[in-house]
């Protein structure tokens, strides 16, 4: 039978394939790896030296003209039957198109439209095939495949139908070469479409199994022809034999290759005259146990100030700096402590004083802040408590106002007393108030990050403490502008 000499040539591809791995991943003999590197005898005047140090040689000495037997091929210098192997990783997509032989003798109809038993229906000799496959490889021998194919069928009678099939199977290849020899063996549907009337086919889906040998042709890094021939088994008419009827394609393909790795060049092996096999010589090599380059005499690349960015690319070169300065500090030309890309006025230092302190420009405090500066008059608090009397609203509302027109003004809040009473007691309650305020502010809608509290008790009196009218003076709320965490200014008004 057809399929059985199929099934023998699969079977021999398949054997000789995982079989004997070393023959899809070893070279051949003579042939160049990626592993080594042929080392050639010295001259006489000693010009071998640099190869025998272990560097591949240029194209002009043959070395990378050698076929690559890992299949890292490409190199313009290959032989074209040794340049364009498959290589573990690829992928395939592509297009077919040949010829469909069904078998006389199969079942691909809707069998309860006519006699199972006396109603042969056959179709003609040869029929259209074409379709789409995709295919990876996660080995260069091995891979997995799948494939949507129509072929559309006549019959002697007239009749006729859209036949199509939806498959997959491995791919087994001996992938040494440009010209790639196969075999597959998969399975999957096999379906016929077409009118219900009485002078058609009907509709069917036969399960079947397919198998086949072939050849891929790379014609360079990403283009592929490729024959197959195949054979698919199903249904047998008037049979319940699901694998007695055989059909035959020839299929000639075109695909698109991707993924395939490049030829990778032989690293330097360190030999006895090169000690880090840098290709410096020990002799000229003033870092013989470091791989360098020859413009530091086989040292590294310097760089001095080790900020990442080398000597011949740094501008300066014992400073540490960035690479969008050539390896430069960022600069702040106007030394007010804001670097120029984050600086509005680079010539001009900003002036910190509590206001737009982060913009880099000088400015002056707008009036109505200043007036909300200094001593607060009108915050008044129940006796030796921290509870703000209703009378204070007034004057909390204004700070308020002004405070939400200027939101990047911060201020630090401090509380006084008077010195009665006892000083630790006197220092606790100054705080406790200076956090009413606060929590005032926060509770009107205020971010509280603006403001810093603080409490002085009896330490920073502005009056004396010996008359009414002095201590009266001294129990105070004072606002200062803040610059980051500094008090800038203290204006009593």
């Amino acid at each position: 039978m057809l399929s059985s000499r199929f099934l023998g040539l699969t079977s021999a591809l398949l054997t000789l394939t995982f079989a004997n791995p070393a023959l899809a991943s070893e070279p051949a003999e003579g042939e160049a790896t990626d592993d080594a590197v042929e080392e050639g005898p010295a001259d006489e005047d000693g010009s071998g030296a640099e190869a025998s140090a272990g560097f591949s040689l240029s194209s002009k000495d043959g070395a990378e003209g050698r076929a690559d037997a890992k299949g890292r091929g490409g190199d313009k210098d290959d032989k074209w039957i040794n340049r364009w192997a498959p290589t573990k990783g690829m992928g395939e997509i592509g297009i077919y198109g040949g010829i469909f032989i069904p078998s006389k003798n199969h079942e691909i109809y809707d069998s309860t439209l006519f006699n199972p038993l006396s109603d042969r229906h056959e179709f003609n000799n040869l029929n259209l095939d074409f379709g789409l496959r995709g295919a990876y490889f996660p080995a260069r021998f091995l891979g997995v495949e799948g494939e949507f194919g129509v072929m559309p069928v006549g019959m002697d009678g007239g009749g006729k139908g859209l036949t199509y099939t939806g498959r997959a199977h491995v791919v087994a290849q001996i992938a040494r070469w440009s010209i790639v020899p196969f075999a597959v063996a998969g399975a999957g549907l096999l379906g016929l479409s077409s009118d219900s009337d009485a002078s058609e086919l009907g509709k069917d889906i036969d399960f079947g199994l397919h198998f086949g040998v072939g050849a891929k042709f790379y014609l360079n890094r990403s283009l592929m022809l490729r024959l197959d021939l195949r054979d698919i088994v199903s249904n047998k008419f008037g049979a319940d034999d699901p694998f007695g009827a055989n059909h035959l394609e020839v299929l000639l393909g075109l695909s698109y290759t991707f993924g395939r790795k490049k030829k990778e060049k032989a690293a330097p092996v360190a030999g006895p005259d090169d000690n880090d096999g840098d290709g410096i010589l020990n002799p000229d090599d003033e870092c013989i146990d470091v791989p360098g380059v020859s413009a530091y005499n086989g040292c590294p690349i310097p760089d001095t100030d080790g900020d990442g960015i080398l000597d011949p690319d740094d501008k300066c070169v014992d400073v540490p700096g960035v690479a969008e300065y050539d390896g430069c500090p960022i600069p702040d030309t106007d030394g007010d402590g804001i670097l120029d890309p984050d600086d509005k006025c680079v010539d001009k230092p900003e002036n910190k004083n509590g206001y737009e302190d982060s913009d880099g420009c000088p400015d002056e405090i707008p009036e109505a802040v200043k007036a909300f500066t200094g001593v607060i008059e009108g915050i008044y608090f129940d006796t030796n408590k921290d509870t703000i009397k209703p009378a204070s609203e007034k004057i909390l509302k204004k700070a308020l106002k002004v405070l939400k027109e200027f939101p990047e003004v911060k201020l630090k809040i401090a509380g006084h007393t008077d010195s009665r009473g006892d000083l630790e007691h006197n220092k606790d309650l100054s705080n406790r108030r200076a956090q009413s305020v606060k929590g005032w502010f926060e509770g009107h809608g205020l971010d509280g990050a603006r403001f810093q509290t603080e409490g002085f008790g009896p330490d920073q009196p502005i009056e004396t403490n010996d008359t009414k009218a002095g201590r009266a003076k001294n129990r105070r709320i004072e606002f200062s502008l803040t610059c980051f965490g500094v008090v800038i200014g203290r204006a009593h008004v």
